[in-house]
Order: C-alpha cells, then structure tokens, then sequence
C-alpha cells in the first residue's frame, strides 16, 4: 500500500513501485483550521504549505510557520519527516512545532497523541509517518512574525570574490542573529548571455525576521565581505516572502499560495550531505572546478543551522541533525530531456559531483535527510548485505540510536510490516534479536 499526501515525493516512493501496489491518496484531506486565540492550527496531510500558509495569513499578518519553501509541497510527507524552512534557525524544524496528530494505526484505529502515547508520536514527528499508519491530521503551533520582514537575493560570480565570500560564509553563517537565515547556493552559469563559457555563481538567499536597517547594518558589521546595500533590500510580509522565495513576481497576490501546480514541471534527482567542519578555499577550488568540469546542471545550496536548531537535542525527535553541523546541503538537478538515456546521463552527473564532496561531508556515517528521500542509499555497505534490512538509509537518516528506537516501535506497533515502502523503517526479524552496533 502506498500512501500520498499532496505533493512533492523526490523518489516517487508514494507512487511508483517494482511490485503491484495501491494508493491511499490523501489530497482531499485538506481541510486546515487555524486559531489565533490559542496560536495553533489543525492541518490535515493533503493540504499543501501554501494553503497553510495562506489560512494563517487570512487571521493574522504577524503569525507564520516554520515550515518550506515551496508552496505546493503536501503536508504528511513534509511533517512527519521532519521539514525545515528558512525559518529553523529562530524556530526549528516542523517537527519542533507539533502538539498532536490523529493517526489511523494498522488495526484501524484513529488514535490521538495520548491514545498513540508518546512513543508511537515521536516516530511519526521525524520518522515519516508511512511506516507507522496513515496520519490523518497534525496540530501546529503557530510561531510569532513581525509585521514586516526583510529579502534579498545576491550574487556573486568567481571575478566577484565568490571564493571568498563561500569561504567566509561557512565560518560564520550559523553564528549569525537567530533572526538571520542566508542560504548559500553554488551553482554553474553562462558567462555572458552571447557565450557558451561557463563561470561558477554563487548566490546568497536571505529572510531576515525584521527591517532592512537593521540587517544592512548587521550584515556590515558582520559580513562587510558581501557589501550589502539597502538597494539590494526589499521588505514585505512574512507570507509574501514565500512567494519571493519560490520566485514568484514581486506583487504576486498572496492567493497564488492556493494553487496545487508546481511553477515549473521538470524531471529532477536530489540528494543530501552534511557539512560539519568549513572546507578549504582548496577544497572549494577543487569543488569549482569540478563542477565547470562537468558542465553540471546541479546547484549546490547549503542550508544554515545554528541557533535554534543547535539547542534541541538530537534524540527529542528522529531527525538527528543539529548541533555540530554548519549546513545542511542540497544537491538539485532538473533536466527537460525524456527518455531513459538523458535521465541516466543527469543522474551520474548528480553521483559524481555527490563522490567529488565526499572529503568534505560528514563521515561514519556519511549522514542524509529523509525529506530529500535518495534510492541511491541501498541496503548494502561495501558489498555486503546489511545486519537487516533498512540499517544502512536508517543510520545514513537518523543516526544509530534514533533508528533503533524507530524500529523498536515499528515493530511493537506494526510486527507484521504492513505499511512499508522501499525506504521505510524495518521490524525485527522474527526470532531473532537484533543489535545494531559500529558506524557505517
């Protein structure tokens, strides 16, 4: 059985399968009760982060919720596997952000949180909660936005300093005001419109939760490097930020947030990793280069933590990524082309930058996010089968501890497996017991 919420799955493991499947399409529960009174809302899994968005919106203008980017992302999949947006470093994760959910479990019971207990809600609020049941609905707390908020989006080419600027931007993008978020991506481009030479990009894309003022001076004092100016500012609301963030033309009605249809439809691979110690402007040349090399249509963005995200501690939910990493990074690569040979092309381009990073990345394991789902992390370590199935994505996902709770409760509340998918989180094998033990 698959189960989809409403939108936005990077592997197709909602619908799409090697073996006869069903679907539990859950786009049309989408119903989203917000109150400001309590500061909370009720949103059901169908729904998509725009809708969300544009309700809280509809009742307050100082109210928002830390959740992505993209506006037609479905809520069950962006929830339960612990979604992030620019937001996480004053607030954390969506997950950081949920009072209770309604789940229907595999004996067919709607259970509520203290019906579930808290076992079975912590797994759903970062484990993915397709493994565990269908979740029908979660309660979100909205958190506090002022007024009027601050964008910009600069950047930066390799006769520009953009070396200098990746460089410094490691070193100090997760130590910045909570208030601050400034995504780093890297990309390659042409280098003038009339030729076909290539030049590395590299862009800083920013909300800053207060005035430009206040930014442009705390950016100088900062990051003098980048030479921010009020020119390149421009104030709105929280929830018309959403819509800069994703592109949309300034002065876009807030009501495009309702739509369902992604701004552009491509086919695409992502992939994740984890920097926890700044690379070397050496490492950076060499990552340049190799990115020219190939004529790689993937960007790199790097994604900051700090602040809020470096106070929780790694077992209060199962995403475990938070102190001790300065980003997370994002590999994105869309093409147009159809057909099997133009999607095994894009994809050994995305793997082979992917190996270029390795020196770079977290190590022991090499760690990956959830949300950014990756068949390309098998069951198998250096040829050898695993100690079961699922150990080696689970570990890459949510480190050795998070993932033995995750299965200890999969298996207490479903031993037979019947939700499951190509990535889902594995029982015990029957009869035997299991000790996950050592880093892969």
């Amino acid at each position: 059985m698959k189960i989809r919420s409403g939108g936005h799955d990077y592997e197709g493991l909602s619908y799409v399968s090697d073996v006869p499947f069903f679907i539990v399409d859950m786009f049309n529960f989408r119903s989203i009760n917000v109150s400001i009174e309590d500061e909370s809302a009720w949103v059901e899994v169908g729904a998509t982060l725009g809708e969300v968005y544009y309700r809280i919106a509809e009742k307050s203008n100082v109210h928002g919720f830390p959740a992505g980017v993209c506006p037609t992302v479905g809520v069950g999949g962006h929830f339960s596997g612990g979604g992030y947006g620019n937001m996480m470093r004053k607030y954390g994760l969506t997950v950081d952000n949920i009072d209770d959910a309604k789940l229907i479990d595999v004996h067919g019971q709607i259970l509520d949180r203290k019906s579930m207990g808290e076992d079975l809600f912590w797994a759903i609020t970062g484990g993915g909660g397709v493994s565990y049941g269908v979740v029908l609905s979660y309660k979100i707390k909205l958190v506090r936005v002022p007024p009027k908020v601050t964008v910009f989006r600069v950047p930066r080419f390799y006769d520009q300093n953009a070396l200098e600027l990746a460089y410094l931007w490691q070193r100090r993008a997760n130590k910045w005001d909570n208030d601050l978020f400034m995504r780093m991506i890297i990309d390659v481009v042409n280098s003038t419109a009339h030729t076909p030479e290539k030049i590395i990009r590299v862009s800083f894309f920013t909300l800053f939760l207060g005035d430009s003022n206040r930014l442009v001076s705390l950016l100088n004092e900062s990051f003098p490097e980048l030479g921010l100016e009020r020119k390149d500012c421009i104030e709105m609301t929280w929830v018309e930020s959403v819509l800069y963030y994703t592109s949309f033309p300034n002065g876009t009605r807030i009501d495009a947030l309702l739509s369902r249809v992604p701004q552009s439809l491509t086919y695409l691979k992502r992939k994740s990793d984890y920097l926890q110690k700044p690379m070397s402007k050496e490492g950076l040349e060499f990552i340049f280069k190799k990115m020219i090399q190939l004529q790689t249509p993937t960007s790199l963005t790097f994604n900051p933590y700090g602040g809020r995200m470096s106070e929780i501690s790694p077992f209060a939910k199962p995403f475990p990524h938070r102190a001790g990493n300065i980003a997370k990074i994002q590999y994105a690569t869309n093409w147009n082309e159809k057909g099997v040979e133009a999607a095994n092309h894009y994809l050994n381009l995305t793997r082979v930058l992917y190996d270029y990073m390795t020196p770079f990345v977290s190590k022991s394991p090499r760690l990956a996010f959830l949300n950014y789902r990756d068949l390309d992390i098998g069951i198998t370590h250096n040829g050898k089968l695993s100690y079961f199935e699922g150990e080696v994505y689970g570990i890459k996902y949510f480190k050795k501890e998070n993932f033995n709770r995750l299965v200890k409760i999969k298996t207490k509340v479903d031993p037979e497996n019947f939700f499951r998918n190509e990535q889902s989180i594995p029982v015990y094998p029957a009869g035997r017991k299991v000790v996950i033990k050592g880093n892969i």
